[in-house]
Parts: structure tokens; sequence; C-alpha cells
């Protein structure tokens, strides 16, 4: 071996290694030109056909919205055939759902079968239909999946099941009431602007009073739930008010025992927030003054509400002075709409998602629950885990007597079979579709797949579209590749065929304000028909639809005129999608543009890898039901999923940035005057997107550059006119008007 040889294995290997590499892809990417060129309708991207001759063991694929991901697949499979690299029959491409897996077996067969090559051995299938056969092929017994677990059905049978354990078990039926008709009513959203400091924040109890603080609230809410009566600030009995101090209101008065009752905002050292200046001093005039006048005085703190500890304290107070509690939460849950109790079941079932999908025992979230809580949730969250525990073991008893498994169940039996050798897998290349969606247990399947020497994973995905964590799926799976499958080779696929670049601009530069994106440049290979992106405001959420309809003739209008290209006979298509399936109210009655124009409401989620010539989003307004939305998830959840991200609403931008890139042409913003979705806002401030009346018309659509949040309107001053922010005296910000 020459000196020259054991300096490049000794120093310079992975120079080496890339060198080689890249003449290695030259070479192929001349030899088989022809292939690359006729695999697909058209030929590949030169990025396209770098993902395709690599062959690492691990390839990770981030591929934007609209760059051909499918193509990319379908011809890396046939490449493999093309140069008898793997045998068709140990090729496996696993997809999410059933369509997916449809048409990439379809695609597959249709591009390849025309090359003579063994396309229709290339075996492709979703995640849980393999999952069954490997536990079948292992155990000798293929499982069923639950028939009611789709469809809703998962959701009917948790609410059967709390009726059963409610009928059953009397402790867990008060457990259950309460945190229904108190706890799960109303929980804090870690992601809320700062509240206003020009106001009084107060909190509505289930009674109907305005109170002070969370605290005040639960214990207001606790004693109604339990039927005690209560008047809340009620005049101190005795005369206090003198030139230091008005009179006094404890917090709460029992007429039932003649007893007061102070709720003290302390920690578990007895010290008040900073800025409760004089506090601690009030808290000692308050004691010595029942004291003084010898009336009975119970006390609670914050620290020991959020323990859990201080509604069992108060409860053993009010019972020995004799008071009986009764609970009735009739009158709480009256108040409640369906939709309330759905959500609730909702969440449940998200939690045992990601429970059973991380494999988390109740001891190990019991674990989770003194690490992960504190403050005014931790009461809250082991109240939740009371409760879960026997929902989850009724669920389990559900399969068992029915010889079923669930999804998780699935992933996790398919996956221990593979770690402990019940069953080989055969398949040396595993190719696999919309990679950030996946959850730990799919990615512990695909692991368990590739671990022998020889095996192969290419992911594809973008972490832009990442959408679906309630559902299960892990960001962290995609963003921290390499940490779970070892050293990887991460390519991508930048060039879009869907959307003009000025889309992409705007989408791009949008989704990569959260940092902990991967970052992409994307570049656009179609035609612009500007302008693309719009924004329409009207005065009132009814008068969204009739301005719909306005730009839809609007738009067809300018087809019929020829203005617009449009190949004879084609339609053009246009998407409304809505945040929130309720928004299909806002799809006008389209019958007498239908020649032209083919008009379709879905939910933005629905909407995930279709596109359309045009996308209309109605609902770009701020406040609940609000786009970025501001019903928070459950802030429960965290102790079932991995760490949740930092950035703020971030899967809500990544929801808006495929609502945009569903595109072919262009986007279309709707919001009202005054309630102005924050993304909009960003988008007119950082963009200068267009705002406009529901008839065209430009509207004055300076963006505070204080808050971000509002418009700013003109003003006069004792200098003159200047611009402020419509939100004064909130916002102070000002500008000099041009």
């Amino acid at each position: 071996m020459s000196r020259e040889t054991v300096n490049i294995w000794r120093d310079h290997l992975p120079e080496f290694v890339a060198a080689q590499n890249e003449r290695h892809l030259a070479a192929e990417l001349d030899d088989c030109q022809d292939f690359f060129d006729t695999v697909e309708k058209s030929p590949l991207t030169p990025e396209q056909a770098r993902a395709v001759v690599c062959f690492d063991n691990r390839m990770l694929v981030v591929a934007a919205a609209g760059s051909g991901k499918t193509s990319t697949m379908v011809a890396k499979a046939g490449y493999v055939l093309h140069r008898n690299l793997i045998p068709a029959d140990k090729i496996l491409m696993l997809a999410f759902n059933s369509a997916a897996a449809k048409e990439l077996g379809a695609r597959t067969q249709e591009r390849l079968a025309p090359l003579s090559l063994d396309a229709d051995k290339v075996v492709s299938k979703t995640f849980h239909a393999f999952g069954l056969e490997i536990i079948g092929k292992a155990t000798g017994r293929k499982p069923s999946l639950a028939p009611w677990l789709e469809g809703g059905g998962d959701i009917k049978q948790l609410g059967r099941i709390v009726d059963g354990l409610r009928e059953t078990n009397s402790p867990f039926r008060l457990h259950w009431d309460f945190f229904r008709a108190v706890l799960a009513r109303d929980y804090p959203d870690p992601e809320a602007e700062p509240a206003d400091t020009t106001k009084q924040t107060s909190y509505r109890t289930a009674k109907g009073e305005q109170v002070r603080s969370p605290g005040e609230r639960m214990i207001a809410d606790w004693l109604y739930f339990n039927s005690v009566e209560y008047v809340y600030e009620r005049s101190y009995e005795v005369d206090t008010a003198d030139s230091e101090h008005r009179q006094y209101h404890p917090d709460f008065y029992y007429p039932q025992i003649d007893a007061y009752h102070e709720h003290w905002a302390v920690d578990e050292n007895g010290q008040a927030p900073e800025e409760f200046v004089g506090y601690l001093e009030g808290m000692q005039w308050k004691r010595e003054t029942h004291r003084r006048h010898g009336t009975t005085l119970l006390e609670t703190t914050r620290a020991q509400l959020w323990s859990g500890e201080g509604l069992r304290h108060l409860e053993k107070e009010l019972t020995a002075r004799g008071i009986r509690l009764q609970a009735n939460p009739e009158r709480l849950l009256a108040e409640q709409a369906p939709t309330d109790y759905g959500r609730l079941l909702q969440t449940f079932r998200s939690f045992l998602t990601h429970a059973k999908s991380n494999r988390l025992s109740d001891d190990q979230l019991r674990d989770r629950l003194e690490e992960l809580t504190e403050g005014e949730v931790r009461f809250r969250d082991a109240a939740f885990l009371r409760l879960f525990a026997p929902i989850r073991r009724e669920w389990d008893k559900k399969l068992a007597a029915e010889g079923c498994i669930d999804f998780e169940d699935m992933l996790n039996l398919s996956a221990e079979h593979l770690e402990a050798g019940d069953w080989e897998s055969p398949y040396e290349l595993v190719m696999v579709d919309e990679f950030q969606d996946a959850s730990h247990a799919r990615a512990r399947l695909a692991r368990g797949l590739v671990a022998q020497p020889g095996r192969h994973l290419f992911a594809v995905g973008d972490d832009w579209q990442s959408i679906n964590r309630f559902a299960g799926a892990d960001l962290s799976v995609m963003t921290d590749f390499e940490h779970l499958f070892g050293p990887s080779e991460v390519l991508r696929l930048e060039r879009t065929f869907r959307f003009p670049q000025s889309i992409a601009d705007v989408s791009s530069r949008f989704v990569l304000q959260n940092p902990t994106q991967l970052v992409k440049r994307v570049v656009s290979s179609t035609a612009e028909y500007p302008p693309t992106i719009g924004a329409v405001s009207v005065d009132t959420d009814k008068a969204v639809k009739a301005a719909i309809h306005h730009r839809l003739k609007a738009l067809h209008t300018q087809i019929a005129r020829g203005r617009i290209p449009q190949p004879v006979g084609v339609k053009v298509t246009v998407f409304v999608l809505g945040r929130y399936r309720h928004q299909s109210d806002c799809l006008p009655d389209c019958r007498d543009l239908a020649d032209l124009l083919d008009v379709e409401f879905m939910t933005i989620h629905a909407s995930k890898g279709a596109e359309a010539d045009y996308i209309v989003i109605p609902g770009m307004v701020s406040g609940k039901w609000g786009f970025p939305s501001t019903i928070p998830n459950d802030p429960v959840l965290r102790m079932a999923m991995p760490a949740a991200e930092d950035f703020k609403r971030a899967e809500e931008r990544r929801l808006f940035y495929v609502a945009m890139t569903r595109a072919r042409r262009g986007v279309l913003l709707f919001t009202v005057r005054n309630r102005e979705s924050p993304f909009l806002m960003e988008l007119i401030r950082d963009h200068g997107i267009v705002r406009t009346n529901a008839i065209g018309e430009t509207l004055d659509s300076t963006v505070c550059p204080r808050c971000g949040r509002a418009f700013m309107v003109e003003r006069s001053g004792k200098r003159g006119p200047f611009l402020g922010c419509r939100r004064y005296p909130r916002c102070k910000g000002t500008l000099a008007v041009k």
C-alpha cells in the first residue's frame, strides 16, 4: 500500500469519500441520462436525480411543497431496478393512509412497467397494514384492528367507557364530573398574547360572577359544584374604613357557618409576587382584624391550590364546621355546549394515542407529572391522570374482549417483534413518504426494518408541512433524524412545480420565522399570474360569503375575456379552505360560474396533498375561531408528548403555509375590519400584501410599528396630523404623515 493511500485513510477519509461519491454521481447521471429523462412525465431535475442516485444507508430528503417527492420515490425504485441493485420484491414503500399507498403503487406500476421493470413486485403499503402483517408472520396469528377506531368511532367508544365507569365507580364519577364541570371548561393558553396592563383582568365563574384570579375562580366553581352557599367579596361585618384602608371585603363569606375565607396569592415559601407591593403587610392586617373582632377566618394559598392540597384543606375546614358537601354537576354542565364534551373526549383520546405511542406507563406519567408540571395547571394535570388511568385500563380491556388491537398497539407490537428477531424483514430498501407526520412509534418500526447491515432507509418529507401533532405526529422524528437513525445523508428538493416564485418567497419567509424549521430555498418553475397574493377586508362576518362570490365572479369575467389563459374546456379550480369545518358556510352558490370555475370547500388539514389554481381563505381574523387558532391544545398533552416547540403558534404557522402552497396561481385572504389576523398583518407588514375592499378598491394598510396588531389611522395633535395606532390607548405607536 502506497504512502499516499495510507495518508488518505488516516487524514482525509471524509474528503476522499465525498470526492468519490461526486465522481460516481457524475458517472451515473451520464450513464442513466435516458432513464432520468423518461422515468417520469418530465425529466428529473438535478436535485431529484441526485436523491435517486445517492445510496447512503440512511437518507432524508427534505422536499418543498410541489417539488415532486412522489416522482422522486418512484424514480428511486426504478433506478434500483434499472441498475439491478436490489430485487423488486425487496423494495417496500410505506405511506400514512390507504389513498397515498394506492397512489404510490399505481404510479410505480404506471411509470416503471413500460420500462420493462418489475413494478408489480414492489410493495406499497400503509404502516398499519404492514404492521399487522409483521405481527401475523411473527406470531402465526394476524390480529384485527378494532372496527370502531376510525370515522369517529373511537370517540364514541371512549364516551361509552366513561359512561360505564361513572355508573360503576363512584369515586370516578365524582372526579370525572368535577373535572368536566370545573377543570375542563377553561385552562391557560401558554401562547396567548400578554394581557393588557391598562385594565383589570377578571375571571368569570360558573355562577356568573367576576373574580380576580384563576385561583378564586377555581374555588368559586368548586363551591358551586358542591352546593356550598357563599358570597363573593361581601363587606366585612365591622366598619374598617379609615385614612389608611378602604372597607374590608374578604374573598368569600359562608353564611351557613358565619365564616370568612381569604385565598392568599403566596407561594410555598409564603412569598407574594414581586409586583404585589405591600401584599404581605395586607395579609397581616386582615388576620389581625379577624383576631381582634373574633370572626372566623379560613385560609388557602395559591401554592396549596396548585399542589392539589388547597381544596382538600378547604373541604376539611368546611365539613368540620357543619357544611355538608353535595356534588351537583348538572347546573354547571347545563351551560356547556355538546362540543365541549366532545372536545374533552378528544383530549383523552389524543393523550391515549401519545401515551401508548411513546410507551408511557401510568407510573412513568406520574413521574412526568412531578417533572413537568408546576403553577396553576399542576392540580389540573394530577386530576386528569387520576381519570386517565382507569380509562386506559377499560380501553385495553375492551380491545382484549373483542380480540382486537388499536393502531398504537399494532405499531409497538410489530416493532417489538422486529427488535426481538421474531420475524426477519426481507426488505433491503424501505422508503417512507410524508415523514414529517411520523410518530415515534412509526419511527421505531422503520428503524427496526433497516436494523440489519446492508439495509437502506429513504425518508421523504417536509417539516414545513407538519400539521398533525394532535393526532400523534412528532416533528422531532424528522428534525432529529440523524439522532434516531444514525449517520445520514440529508438532501433537499427545493424546486417547486406548483406555485410561482412570489408565493414561494412569501410562504417560505413566513414559515421560516420559526428558527427551528429546516432551511431550504424554494425556487419555482411556474409562471406568474399577478397579483398572486391579495387580501380583502369586509365590515362583518356575514359579508364574507358575498365578497367571495363577487371576487370569483370577477375571476370568471377575466377568464371569459381571455385575460387569464386557460385551455378550452378545462375549468379553473378554486379551493375555499377553512381553518374550521363550519367555515363551509362561507362557500357561495357558484352555479352561475360553473361553466368556467370548479369551486370546492375543504378544511386546510384535508387539503394537504391537493392543489388548485386559486386558493381562497376566509376567516383571516383574530380572536376565537380566528387564524391562527387561539383555542389552545390542552396543556395536559405535554405529559404524554415529547417536548413542545418553543415558538408560539408553530403548528398554526405551518398550517397557514400549507394553505398558501395549495395554489398554482394565486391566494386570496378574507378578513373583517378591525379584527385582522396576526398572520395577515405580518404578510402586509413584511411583504407588502395589498388589502382592498370587496369591490377591489385599495385600502390604507400601514401596520403599527410598535404592536404590529393594528393599522394606523390619521389623528390630529398639537403639531398637526400624525398616524396613531388604532388600538390607542392600549398601544401608543405613532408615525409621521408622509
